[in-house]
């Protein structure tokens, strides 16, 4: 018996559309027991090599009170970089524990990742403004699997024209899994909030098609 199959014996429900009209936000809610989430929780905050965001805005370069790192698969042995925000990044490999996770989620959604975005917020002072996952380098309205560990925080969506806002709380051990025309008419955000003093991870697991490999 693998890593996956001790942990995660069978799954859930079938997921709930939250989204009224315009794209398809499948909410999961817990997936895994509070024990393998805590377990989770402690791994990935003192075995990942957590370094702050960076981002260029208006050409000047800033850095996040958020830390993130990101994995992906190799190619030919070779990891590959991926560009938000203005700045590219280098990815390291998938751990053990990743790759179990990236089993259970596919497992669920029923898609197919090769990178994963780890987010890593120290209280709820730290959020992420409204925005969209609309990078050239994202495979086309292809699904985004957002797995939260840690704190439980409120997470929005709000349609780009009428406006509508749509809020879910993210539980420990939840998962929500965006696609289709999502990111075409919808924001999301995760609002800051001084009542959460717990730290949360945030996995997004997505799929990078035209990535670069990094050069040795």
């Amino acid at each position: 018996m693998d890593l996956f199959d001790s942990l995660f014996p069978m799954l859930s429900d079938e997921p709930l559309n939250i989204l009224p009209y315009d794209g398809e936000v499948a909410y999961y809610g817990e997936i895994m027991s509070l024990s393998d989430s805590d377990f989770y929780f402690e791994r990935l905050l003192n075995t990942i090599a957590w370094r702050r965001d960076q981002a260029l805005i208006f050409g000047k370069l800033i850095e996040t009170k958020r830390k993130v790192a990101w994995c992906a698969d190799t190619i030919d042995g070779k990891p590959f970089s991926y560009t938000y925000s203005g700045v590219t990044k280098h990815s390291i490999p998938f751990t053990d524990e990743l790759l179990a996770l990236k089993k259970l989620v596919e497992e669920h959604s029923h898609e197919s990742y090769n990178s994963c975005l780890l987010n890593l917020y120290h209280s709820g002072e730290e959020g992420m403004a409204w925005h969209s996952d609309g990078e050239k380098d994202l495979k086309e309205q292809g699904a985004i699997a957002s797995l939260s560990f840690g704190a439980e925080r409120k997470f929005a969506f709000k349609h780009k024209l009428s406006k509508e806002v749509v809020p879910v709380q993210l539980k420990a051990g939840s998962l929500l899994v965006m696609k289709g025309v999502t990111q075409q008419h919808w924001l999301h955000r995760l609002p800051p909030t001084k009542k959460v003093l717990e730290p949360r991870i945030n996995l997004t697991f997505r799929t990078i098609e035209n990535h670069q490999l990094t050069q040795p």
